[in-house]
Protein backbone atom coordinates (compact mmCIF):
# COMPACT_ATOMS: atom_id res chain seq x y z
CA UNK A 1 0.00 0.00 0.00
CA UNK A 2 1.03 3.86 -0.11
CA UNK A 3 0.05 5.49 2.92
CA UNK A 4 0.42 8.80 3.76
CA UNK A 5 1.00 10.09 7.42
CA UNK A 6 -0.27 13.24 8.59
CA UNK A 7 2.35 14.97 11.16
CA UNK A 8 5.40 13.30 11.35
CA UNK A 9 6.10 14.20 15.40
CA UNK A 10 6.90 12.29 18.39
CA UNK A 11 4.01 10.02 17.31
CA UNK A 12 3.23 10.11 13.97
CA UNK A 13 7.09 9.70 12.54
CA UNK A 14 7.56 6.07 14.83
CA UNK A 15 3.71 5.42 13.20
CA UNK A 16 4.87 5.54 9.66
CA UNK A 17 8.59 3.91 10.79
CA UNK A 18 5.96 0.92 11.59
CA UNK A 19 4.10 0.89 9.11
CA UNK A 20 6.98 1.11 6.91
CA UNK A 21 8.95 -1.72 8.62
CA UNK A 22 5.58 -4.20 7.57
CA UNK A 23 6.54 -3.96 3.82
CA UNK A 24 4.69 -0.45 2.93
CA UNK A 25 5.66 2.50 1.02
CA UNK A 26 5.15 5.42 3.43
CA UNK A 27 4.99 9.33 2.67
CA UNK A 28 4.94 11.77 6.10
CA UNK A 29 3.59 14.75 5.49
CA UNK A 30 4.89 17.96 7.70
CA UNK A 31 4.49 22.09 7.49
CA UNK A 32 7.44 22.59 9.41
CA UNK A 33 10.58 22.03 6.23
CA UNK A 34 13.01 22.06 8.66
CA UNK A 35 11.74 18.29 10.52
CA UNK A 36 10.58 17.33 6.59
CA UNK A 37 14.35 17.61 5.82
CA UNK A 38 16.16 15.89 8.96
CA UNK A 39 13.96 12.87 8.18
CA UNK A 40 14.77 12.23 4.58
CA UNK A 41 18.49 12.57 5.67
CA UNK A 42 17.54 9.45 7.67
CA UNK A 43 18.40 11.58 10.66
CA UNK A 44 16.54 10.80 14.23
CA UNK A 45 15.05 14.51 14.65
CA UNK A 46 14.50 14.19 18.45
CA UNK A 47 15.91 12.64 21.52
CA UNK A 48 14.04 9.60 23.37
CA UNK A 49 12.07 7.04 21.16
CA UNK A 50 13.45 3.71 21.32
CA UNK A 51 14.58 1.92 17.67
CA UNK A 52 13.41 5.45 15.65
CA UNK A 53 17.13 6.43 14.70
CA UNK A 54 17.31 2.53 13.56
CA UNK A 55 14.34 2.62 11.61
CA UNK A 56 15.00 5.69 10.07
CA UNK A 57 18.55 5.04 8.75
CA UNK A 58 17.76 1.41 7.43
CA UNK A 59 14.46 3.02 5.71
CA UNK A 60 14.97 5.80 4.05
CA UNK A 61 17.76 4.82 2.27
CA UNK A 62 16.18 2.17 1.02
CA UNK A 63 12.84 4.11 -0.48
CA UNK A 64 10.26 2.68 2.42
CA UNK A 65 10.10 6.39 4.12
CA UNK A 66 10.04 10.10 2.62
CA UNK A 67 9.00 13.16 3.92
CA UNK A 68 7.65 16.17 2.16
CA UNK A 69 5.71 19.21 2.76
CA UNK A 70 3.40 18.84 -0.63
CA UNK A 71 0.30 17.50 -0.03
CA UNK A 72 0.11 17.46 -3.97
CA UNK A 73 3.34 15.41 -3.88
CA UNK A 74 1.76 12.77 -0.95
CA UNK A 75 -2.03 12.87 -1.24
CA UNK A 76 -3.09 11.53 -4.62
CA UNK A 77 -3.24 7.53 -4.67
CA UNK A 78 -3.13 6.74 -1.17
CA UNK A 79 -4.61 3.64 -0.20
CA UNK A 80 -4.40 5.22 3.17
CA UNK A 81 -4.15 8.59 5.29
CA UNK A 82 -3.54 8.38 8.95
CA UNK A 83 -3.51 12.00 10.73
CA UNK A 84 -1.66 12.64 13.79
CA UNK A 85 -2.10 16.60 13.70
CA UNK A 86 -2.16 17.79 17.00
CA UNK A 87 -5.35 19.29 18.72
CA UNK A 88 -4.92 22.51 21.37
CA UNK A 89 -7.50 23.08 23.87
CA UNK A 90 -8.02 26.70 24.46
CA UNK A 91 -6.47 27.17 28.08
CA UNK A 92 -9.67 29.78 29.47
CA UNK A 93 -12.16 28.59 27.69
CA UNK A 94 -11.03 24.78 27.42
CA UNK A 95 -12.87 24.37 24.59
CA UNK A 96 -10.71 22.23 21.51
CA UNK A 97 -9.18 25.01 19.00
CA UNK A 98 -9.78 22.65 15.35
CA UNK A 99 -7.42 25.17 13.61
CA UNK A 100 -4.39 23.00 12.61
CA UNK A 101 -6.72 20.10 11.90
CA UNK A 102 -8.76 22.07 10.06
CA UNK A 103 -6.05 23.01 7.82
CA UNK A 104 -4.22 19.51 7.02
CA UNK A 105 -7.62 18.07 6.75
CA UNK A 106 -8.54 20.65 3.69
CA UNK A 107 -5.04 20.36 2.76
CA UNK A 108 -5.57 16.60 2.16
CA UNK A 109 -9.08 16.38 1.05
CA UNK A 110 -7.93 19.12 -1.94
CA UNK A 111 -6.16 15.93 -3.37
CA UNK A 112 -7.45 12.99 -2.02
CA UNK A 113 -8.46 10.29 -4.73
CA UNK A 114 -11.46 7.47 -4.41
CA UNK A 115 -10.59 4.50 -2.83
CA UNK A 116 -8.86 6.30 0.13
CA UNK A 117 -9.20 5.18 3.65
CA UNK A 118 -9.15 8.02 5.94
CA UNK A 119 -8.03 7.25 9.70
CA UNK A 120 -7.88 10.07 12.55
CA UNK A 121 -5.39 9.50 15.21
CA UNK A 122 -5.44 12.48 17.09
CA UNK A 123 -8.00 12.28 20.16
CA UNK A 124 -11.02 14.00 19.53
CA UNK A 125 -14.64 15.29 21.29
CA UNK A 126 -17.36 12.41 20.46
CA UNK A 127 -18.78 13.50 17.46
CA UNK A 128 -16.29 14.98 16.34
CA UNK A 129 -15.52 12.71 13.09
CA UNK A 130 -18.88 11.96 11.57
CA UNK A 131 -20.38 16.08 12.12
CA UNK A 132 -16.74 17.79 10.98
CA UNK A 133 -14.37 16.02 9.14
CA UNK A 134 -16.94 13.82 7.04
CA UNK A 135 -18.68 17.09 5.61
CA UNK A 136 -15.41 18.84 5.30
CA UNK A 137 -13.63 16.17 3.62
CA UNK A 138 -17.08 15.83 1.21
CA UNK A 139 -17.26 19.58 0.60
CA UNK A 140 -13.46 20.13 -0.54
CA UNK A 141 -13.07 17.22 -2.32
CA UNK A 142 -16.11 16.67 -4.01
CA UNK A 143 -16.27 13.11 -3.39
CA UNK A 144 -19.06 11.25 -0.79
CA UNK A 145 -18.11 9.24 2.46
CA UNK A 146 -18.73 5.74 2.61
CA UNK A 147 -18.89 5.38 -1.76
CA UNK A 148 -16.13 7.41 -2.82
CA UNK A 149 -13.85 7.33 0.89
CA UNK A 150 -13.95 6.23 4.30
CA UNK A 151 -13.46 7.89 7.69
CA UNK A 152 -12.62 6.46 10.79
CA UNK A 153 -11.28 7.14 14.27
CA UNK A 154 -8.13 4.83 15.59
CA UNK A 155 -7.23 6.67 18.20
CA UNK A 156 -3.26 6.73 19.19
CA UNK A 157 -2.50 4.64 22.48
CA UNK A 158 0.90 5.02 22.83
CA UNK A 159 3.44 6.43 25.31
CA UNK A 160 6.68 8.77 23.74
CA UNK A 161 9.50 6.55 24.25
CA UNK A 162 8.28 3.29 24.36
CA UNK A 163 5.81 3.79 20.69
CA UNK A 164 7.04 0.81 19.39
CA UNK A 165 6.52 -1.22 22.45
CA UNK A 166 2.75 0.02 23.03
CA UNK A 167 1.59 -0.73 19.64
CA UNK A 168 1.93 -4.25 20.23
CA UNK A 169 0.62 -4.55 23.22
CA UNK A 170 -2.25 -2.64 23.41
CA UNK A 171 -5.40 -3.85 21.12
CA UNK A 172 -6.46 -0.83 17.98
CA UNK A 173 -9.23 0.19 18.82
CA UNK A 174 -11.53 1.40 15.64
CA UNK A 175 -14.61 3.00 14.92
CA UNK A 176 -15.97 3.77 11.48
CA UNK A 177 -19.08 5.21 10.21
CA UNK A 178 -20.10 2.24 8.23
CA UNK A 179 -19.38 -1.29 8.75
CA UNK A 180 -17.78 -1.22 5.14
CA UNK A 181 -15.28 1.84 6.38
CA UNK A 182 -14.38 -0.06 10.09
CA UNK A 183 -13.67 -3.74 8.06
CA UNK A 184 -10.85 -1.60 5.66
CA UNK A 185 -9.99 -0.32 8.97
CA UNK A 186 -9.55 -3.62 10.49
CA UNK A 187 -7.92 -4.50 7.29
CA UNK A 188 -5.78 -2.01 7.26
CA UNK A 189 -4.14 -1.90 10.66
CA UNK A 190 -3.81 -5.55 10.69
CA UNK A 191 -1.40 -5.17 7.65
CA UNK A 192 0.57 -2.62 9.46
CA UNK A 193 0.52 -3.89 13.03
CA UNK A 194 1.37 -6.92 14.98
CA UNK A 195 0.35 -7.65 18.59
CA UNK A 196 1.65 -9.40 21.95
CA UNK A 197 -0.41 -12.26 22.77
CA UNK A 198 -2.69 -11.22 26.09
CA UNK A 199 -4.14 -13.48 27.73
CA UNK A 200 -5.13 -11.04 30.22
CA UNK A 201 -7.60 -9.51 28.09
CA UNK A 202 -11.50 -10.74 27.64
CA UNK A 203 -10.56 -11.30 23.78
CA UNK A 204 -7.31 -11.64 21.80
CA UNK A 205 -5.39 -8.88 21.25
CA UNK A 206 -5.19 -7.07 17.88
CA UNK A 207 -7.70 -4.74 15.94
CA UNK A 208 -10.91 -4.68 17.98
CA UNK A 209 -14.21 -2.75 16.24
CA UNK A 210 -15.99 -0.34 18.41
CA UNK A 211 -18.83 -0.53 16.01
CA UNK A 212 -19.07 3.43 15.62
CA UNK A 213 -16.60 6.17 15.46
CA UNK A 214 -18.32 7.61 18.67
CA UNK A 215 -17.24 4.66 20.88
CA UNK A 216 -13.83 4.78 19.71
CA UNK A 217 -13.81 8.58 20.44
CA UNK A 218 -15.27 8.04 23.97
CA UNK A 219 -12.47 5.21 24.53
CA UNK A 220 -9.51 6.74 24.04
CA UNK A 221 -11.42 10.17 25.91
CA UNK A 222 -12.45 8.03 29.01
CA UNK A 223 -9.43 5.45 29.64
CA UNK A 224 -7.13 9.40 29.98
CA UNK A 225 -9.83 10.52 31.92
CA UNK A 226 -9.98 8.15 34.16
CA UNK A 227 -6.85 8.39 34.97
CA UNK A 228 -6.67 12.29 35.42
CA UNK A 229 -9.88 11.59 37.97
CA UNK A 230 -7.73 8.80 39.76
CA UNK A 231 -4.65 11.10 40.03
CA UNK A 232 -7.44 13.84 41.17
CA UNK A 233 -8.35 11.49 44.19
CA UNK A 234 -4.84 10.24 45.18
CA UNK A 235 -4.09 14.33 45.37
CA UNK A 236 -7.07 14.93 48.06
CA UNK A 237 -6.05 11.59 49.95
CA UNK A 238 -2.43 13.23 49.42
CA UNK A 239 -3.90 17.08 51.15
CA UNK A 240 -5.91 15.06 53.87
CA UNK A 241 -2.55 13.12 55.19
CA UNK A 242 -0.86 15.89 55.37
CA UNK A 243 -2.85 17.53 58.01
CA UNK A 244 -3.42 14.15 59.65
CA UNK A 245 -0.22 13.39 60.24
CA UNK A 246 -0.62 10.21 57.53
CA UNK A 247 2.11 8.93 55.50
CA UNK A 248 -0.29 8.57 52.43
CA UNK A 249 2.19 6.06 49.87
CA UNK A 250 1.32 3.48 52.68
CA UNK A 251 -2.29 3.37 52.44
CA UNK A 252 -2.08 3.82 48.87
CA UNK A 253 0.16 0.80 49.06
CA UNK A 254 -2.05 -1.43 51.22
CA UNK A 255 -5.19 -0.08 49.32
CA UNK A 256 -4.02 -1.79 46.06
CA UNK A 257 -3.21 -4.94 47.45
CA UNK A 258 -6.61 -5.46 47.02
CA UNK A 259 -7.59 -6.62 43.48
CA UNK A 260 -10.49 -4.01 43.40
CA UNK A 261 -8.32 -1.02 44.46
CA UNK A 262 -6.07 1.05 41.53
CA UNK A 263 -5.53 4.67 43.77
CA UNK A 264 -2.42 6.23 41.52
CA UNK A 265 -0.36 8.43 42.83
CA UNK A 266 -0.22 11.80 43.91
CA UNK A 267 2.40 14.54 42.65
CA UNK A 268 3.16 18.40 41.95
CA UNK A 269 1.81 18.10 38.37
CA UNK A 270 -0.21 16.26 36.00
CA UNK A 271 1.58 17.23 32.39
CA UNK A 272 1.52 16.07 29.15
CA UNK A 273 -0.23 16.35 25.68
CA UNK A 274 -2.74 14.02 27.26
CA UNK A 275 -4.20 13.62 31.05
CA UNK A 276 -4.52 17.55 31.52
CA UNK A 277 -5.79 17.63 27.96
CA UNK A 278 -8.62 14.92 27.05
CA UNK A 279 -10.36 15.44 30.04
CA UNK A 280 -11.30 18.86 28.94
CA UNK A 281 -12.13 17.71 25.71
CA UNK A 282 -14.57 15.27 27.16
CA UNK A 283 -16.20 18.01 29.35
CA UNK A 284 -16.40 20.35 25.63
CA UNK A 285 -19.14 17.46 25.07
CA UNK A 286 -20.42 16.62 28.06
CA UNK A 287 -19.88 19.72 30.02
CA UNK A 288 -22.13 18.87 33.24
CA UNK A 289 -19.61 15.98 34.30
CA UNK A 290 -19.17 17.80 37.74
CA UNK A 291 -16.21 14.53 38.78
CA UNK A 292 -14.36 15.20 35.46
CA UNK A 293 -14.22 19.05 36.38
CA UNK A 294 -13.55 18.86 39.65
CA UNK A 295 -10.22 16.17 39.48
CA UNK A 296 -9.34 18.42 36.72
CA UNK A 297 -9.23 21.99 38.79
CA UNK A 298 -7.84 19.98 41.81
CA UNK A 299 -4.77 18.48 39.62
CA UNK A 300 -4.65 22.09 38.55
CA UNK A 301 -3.96 23.44 41.66
CA UNK A 302 -1.02 21.26 42.40
CA UNK A 303 1.34 23.42 42.19
CA UNK A 304 0.11 26.07 44.01
CA UNK A 305 -0.19 23.84 47.00
CA UNK A 306 3.21 22.51 46.93
CA UNK A 307 4.77 25.73 46.92
CA UNK A 308 2.55 26.90 49.63
CA UNK A 309 3.43 23.83 51.60
CA UNK A 310 7.18 25.05 51.11
CA UNK A 311 5.69 28.83 52.39
CA UNK A 312 4.45 27.31 55.16
CA UNK A 313 7.75 25.12 56.08
CA UNK A 314 9.56 29.04 55.42
CA UNK A 315 7.40 31.39 56.05
CA UNK A 316 8.00 34.70 53.62
CA UNK A 317 9.53 33.36 49.91
CA UNK A 318 10.24 36.96 49.49
CA UNK A 319 14.12 36.86 48.23
CA UNK A 320 14.74 33.30 48.41
CA UNK A 321 16.70 31.43 45.94
CA UNK A 322 14.56 28.76 44.62
CA UNK A 323 15.31 25.98 41.87
CA UNK A 324 12.85 23.95 39.80
CA UNK A 325 14.19 20.90 39.28
CA UNK A 326 12.84 19.82 35.95
CA UNK A 327 11.09 21.62 33.15
CA UNK A 328 9.94 18.47 31.99
CA UNK A 329 6.59 17.44 32.41
CA UNK A 330 7.70 14.27 33.43
CA UNK A 331 11.31 12.30 33.61
CA UNK A 332 13.65 11.04 30.78
CA UNK A 333 11.07 13.25 28.31
CA UNK A 334 12.39 16.18 26.48
CA UNK A 335 8.81 17.78 26.40
CA UNK A 336 7.17 20.44 28.36
CA UNK A 337 3.93 20.34 27.49
CA UNK A 338 1.52 21.32 30.00
CA UNK A 339 4.51 20.78 32.52
CA UNK A 340 4.11 21.72 35.77
CA UNK A 341 7.07 24.19 35.90
CA UNK A 342 5.15 27.01 34.51
CA UNK A 343 2.60 27.29 37.11
CA UNK A 344 5.12 26.68 39.83
CA UNK A 345 7.38 29.01 38.47
CA UNK A 346 4.30 31.41 38.33
CA UNK A 347 3.31 30.72 42.27
CA UNK A 348 6.87 30.93 43.30
CA UNK A 349 7.45 34.44 41.10
CA UNK A 350 4.04 35.67 42.94
CA UNK A 351 5.76 35.18 46.24
CA UNK A 352 8.53 37.01 45.37
CA UNK A 353 11.55 34.44 45.41
CA UNK A 354 13.91 34.34 42.96
CA UNK A 355 13.79 31.57 40.73
CA UNK A 356 15.88 29.62 38.52
CA UNK A 357 14.93 25.96 36.91
CA UNK A 358 17.70 22.91 36.06
CA UNK A 359 16.65 20.21 33.74
CA UNK A 360 19.70 18.00 32.00
CA UNK A 361 17.55 17.59 28.99
CA UNK A 362 17.71 21.19 28.02
CA UNK A 363 20.25 23.90 27.43
CA UNK A 364 20.69 26.75 28.94
CA UNK A 365 19.63 28.41 25.57
CA UNK A 366 16.50 26.46 25.56
CA UNK A 367 15.49 27.22 29.35
CA UNK A 368 15.60 30.69 28.54
CA UNK A 369 13.55 30.72 25.60
CA UNK A 370 10.56 30.03 28.18
CA UNK A 371 11.55 32.66 30.19
CA UNK A 372 12.98 30.51 32.43
CA UNK A 373 16.95 31.35 34.10
CA UNK A 374 19.15 28.45 34.00
CA UNK A 375 20.22 26.92 37.16
CA UNK A 376 24.14 25.32 37.57
CA UNK A 377 24.23 22.06 40.02
CA UNK A 378 26.92 23.67 42.76
CA UNK A 379 24.76 27.39 42.90
CA UNK A 380 23.82 28.29 46.11
CA UNK A 381 20.41 28.07 46.89
CA UNK A 382 17.13 28.15 49.86
CA UNK A 383 15.34 25.87 48.62
CA UNK A 384 14.66 23.10 45.64
CA UNK A 385 11.63 21.83 44.25
CA UNK A 386 11.51 18.68 42.68
CA UNK A 387 9.10 18.84 39.44
CA UNK A 388 10.01 16.33 37.15
CA UNK A 389 11.77 12.85 38.08
CA UNK A 390 14.77 12.50 35.94
CA UNK A 391 17.37 9.25 36.71
CA UNK A 392 19.81 12.16 37.64
CA UNK A 393 17.81 13.55 40.58
CA UNK A 394 17.87 10.58 42.30
CA UNK A 395 21.10 10.87 43.19
CA UNK A 396 21.26 14.25 44.12
CA UNK A 397 22.31 15.18 47.90
CA UNK A 398 22.13 18.42 49.99
CA UNK A 399 25.87 19.17 48.80
CA UNK A 400 24.96 19.86 45.46
CA UNK A 401 22.57 23.17 46.49
CA UNK A 402 25.30 24.93 48.89
CA UNK A 403 22.98 26.90 51.61
CA UNK A 404 19.56 24.67 50.84
CA UNK A 405 17.11 24.81 53.86
CA UNK A 406 14.16 22.77 52.38
CA UNK A 407 13.87 20.56 49.63
CA UNK A 408 10.13 19.75 48.41
CA UNK A 409 10.10 16.60 46.67
CA UNK A 410 7.11 16.61 44.37
CA UNK A 411 7.26 13.32 42.93
CA UNK A 412 8.37 11.52 46.09
CA UNK A 413 11.40 10.64 44.03
CA UNK A 414 14.59 11.60 46.29
CA UNK A 415 16.41 9.45 48.08
CA UNK A 416 15.25 10.61 51.83
CA UNK A 417 19.14 8.49 52.90
CA UNK A 418 20.88 11.04 50.95
CA UNK A 419 18.49 14.34 52.52
CA UNK A 420 19.56 13.60 56.10
CA UNK A 421 19.87 16.34 58.28
CA UNK A 422 17.75 18.96 55.47
CA UNK A 423 14.41 19.26 56.05
CA UNK A 424 12.19 17.24 52.95
CA UNK A 425 8.91 17.77 52.12
CA UNK A 426 6.93 15.09 50.39
CA UNK A 427 2.98 15.19 49.50
CA UNK A 428 1.24 13.14 51.22
CA UNK A 429 4.01 11.84 53.20
CA UNK A 430 3.59 12.55 57.36
CA UNK A 431 7.28 14.28 58.17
Amino acid sequence: MKIAVIATGKIGLPLATQFASMGHEVVGVDVNQALVDCINRGEEPFPGEFGLAEKLAEQVPSGKLRATSDYADAIPGADAIVIVVPLLVNEETWQPDFTWMDQATRSFAEHITPGTLVSYETTLPVGTVRSRWKPLIEEVSGLTEGTDFHVVFSPERVLTGRVYEDLKKYPKLVGGLSEAGTKLATDFYESVLTFDERPDLPRPNGVWDMGTAEAAEMAKLAETTYRDVNIGLANQFAQFADTAGIDVYKVIEACNSQPFSHIHRPGIAVGGHCIPVYPRLYLSTDPDASIVRTARNANAEMPAYTVGRVAEMLGDLAGQRVVVLGAAYRGGVKETAVSGVFPTVDELKKRGAVVTVHDPLFSEEELAAYGFTAHTLGDPVDVAILQADHAMYRELTAADFPGIKLIADGRNYTDPAKWAGTPRIVIGAAG
